[in-house]
């Protein structure tokens, strides 16, 4: 979690001249940890579910609005873009980093500590929410520097020449990832294109090389800038314009006048918007989740107290909230501002004898042989990418509708995320010997959902072969006491000839083999990859 650092006297300024336990306590409301309160200063950890309170601002905010400060949904102005204030997005940026969203914002007032907070929160953001650069990266740079129109556009490595901040001489692309410590650390992001994205000024200037470096001529705000041009580049564009909410919010709320500017797509967009989004909330479910009975006119009040607007049923949820996904996240936000500690204990009206489920016992013991192999389990997401399935060749079976960020596949295996956890954990000690136990989906159409969910057990060794997977999965029945027996197989992602399918009572229930070289060149990893995926039903159904 990251840790924001607020003045005191801010925090003050709202609650009035409480004690350091009534600070804690406040803050506490809001999911922050507080972790040290000094005579000037206070940090909190903030959950990654509130990306919106990376900043004081974001904070102070929150607070004003809960405390009764500024109640509702609060409203900031917006000026429309003047001349020149426009993004060209060029079409070579697609298959490299496809999207920007950008704003500029005018009379700020910056000192050092100001810096400092704003450089604070474009690392939070990066780290958190943007997946460490991959997912999102933001450029912040002084507009005196700068000559519009700017153009977003991929160049070839070589072509591509300028300062990188915090150095004294000229580097082009491959030099900046080989040789400035901001591009060795995330070279990976570049790893493998032929382009890499820049965005230039009218005259020709580069202002970065994202998701890596600012040019240190024109991405290098001071306390003597006054005006500054905001882009976030990435993949997924709903996400990077929430993002840029979450920024000219809190340069809004430093004093900054919000400027939208015009981004040349093939169809037009302007950002920032910061309309709300609006969510239809059931009165009904809201006291059925909660388990209480509130009116209508409570909602509203229990709504404006977290910063939301409301009329009949409508949720308004401002447009810097990337947490709001589903009616349900409102709802735990309206238990927020009833207080947990208002809600009263009831004892259930049911008699009932404790008994382990026989499932989880099995599992449990399949995760207590393959500890005993020296293996360590690990769990990963229900959903997936688009881009995630092209490396095995498939497409998209069950696809979530409407999804709010770029995961929107239910997975249909465990194997693309045995081998994605191998290839994040490349620079750690070897042999790596991991498994996992969870849900996959497939279409039914004869279920009442249409998707079927069942548990598949997935296990990967590198550096492994045929024999050694051979093994584990005969000593795995040995102790299950069940019979499993291989079959000739060929699978798509594995070697002919070192690949078979796993047979249980007569049934097909998995695969065994050795990853193909293609497939672990897409996932860089260098070691070879023996695996194991078996559905567990036909397994359960046998010993239950």
């Amino acid at each position: 979690m990251a840790v924001v650092k607020l003045n005191k006297k801010e925090i003050k300024k709202i609650l009035g001249n409480v004690s350091d336990e009534k600070i804690d306590s406040a803050l506490n409301l809001f999911e922050l940890g507080v972790e040290n309160i000094t005579k000037n200063e206070i940090e909190v950890e903030v959950t990654p579910n509130r990306p919106d309170m990376l900043s004081q601002q974001g904070v102070l905010r929150a607070m004003n609005s809960y405390f009764g400060k500024e109640k509702g949904l609060k409203e900031y102005k917006l000026n429309k873009p003047e001349k020149n204030f426009e993004v060209i997005i060029d079409k070579s940026v697609k298959d490299v980093r496809p999207y920007t969203a950008c704003a500029i914002i005018k009379g700020l007032k910056f000192d050092d500590e100001k810096i400092k907070e704003v450089i604070d929160i474009q690392e939070k953001i990066h780290s958190t929410l943007g997946r460490n650069r991959k997912k999102i990266a933001i450029g912040i740079y002084p507009l005196e520097k700068i000559t519009l129109p700017i153009r977003f556009e991929a160049r070839k490595p070589q072509d591509i020449k300028f300062i990188p901040l915090e150095m004294d001489r000229e580097l082009n692309g491959l030099q900046i990832l080989q040789q400035h410590p901001t591009g060795r650390e995330y070279a990976f992001l570049l790893e493998g294109k032929e382009k890499f994205p820049v965005f230039v000024d009218a005259k020709n200037k580069i202002l970065s090389m994202p998701p890596i470096i600012n040019s240190h001529e024109t991405g290098k705000i001071t306390e003597q800038t006054k005006d500054i041009f905001i882009e976030c580049s990435g993949f997924d564009f709903q996400v990077l314009k929430k993002t840029l909410n979450i920024l000219v919010t809190m340069f809004a709320d430093m004093g900054g006048k919000v400027c939208q500017m015009k981004l040349r797509y093939e169809k037009p967009e302007v950002t920032p918007n910061l309309e709300p989004e609006t969510m239809k909330l059931s009165l009904e479910n809201v006291n059925k989740l909660l388990g209480i009975t509130l009116n209508e006119k409570e909602i509203k009040a229990l709504l404006e107290r977290m910063g939301y607007g409301y009329n009949k049923g409508k949720a308004s949820v401002p447009a810097w909230r990337t947490d709001i996904m589903h009616e349900v996240d409102i709802i735990e936000d309206i238990a927020i501002a009833y207080g947990y500690q208002n809600f009263e204990p009831e004892i259930p009206k049911i008699s009932t004898i404790g008994e382990e489920d026989k499932i989880e016992t099995i599992k449990r013991k399949i995760s207590s042989v393959l500890a005993g192999l020296k293996m360590l389990e690990v769990s990963s997401y229900h959903l997936l990418t688009k881009d995630d399935l092209k490396k095995f060749g498939e497409k998209p079976e069950i696809e979530i509708e409407n999804s709010k960020t770029d995961y929107s596949v239910l997975k249909p295996n465990l194997l693309y995320n045995i081998l994605k956890i191998l290839s994040e954990n490349t620079d750690k000690e070897y042999p790596q010997k991991i498994f996992e136990l969870g849900p996959v989906f497939k279409l039914d159409e004869k279920g009442e959902t249409g998707v079927k969910e069942t548990d598949n057990l997935c296990i990967a060794l590198t550096p492994g072969n045929f024999t050694e997977a051979k093994q584990v999965l005969e000593y795995l029945g040995k102790m299950l006491e069940i019979e499993l027996k291989l079959d000739v197989s060929e699978q798509s992602a594995l070697i002919p000839g070192r690949t078979g399918k796993v047979i249980s009572n007569s049934e097909e229930i998995g695969i065994i083999g050795e990853v193909h070289p293609s497939v672990l060149k897409k996932f860089h990893l260098r070691l070879p990859v023996a695996v194991i995926e078996i559905r567990l039903d036909e397994i359960l159904k046998e010993k239950i």
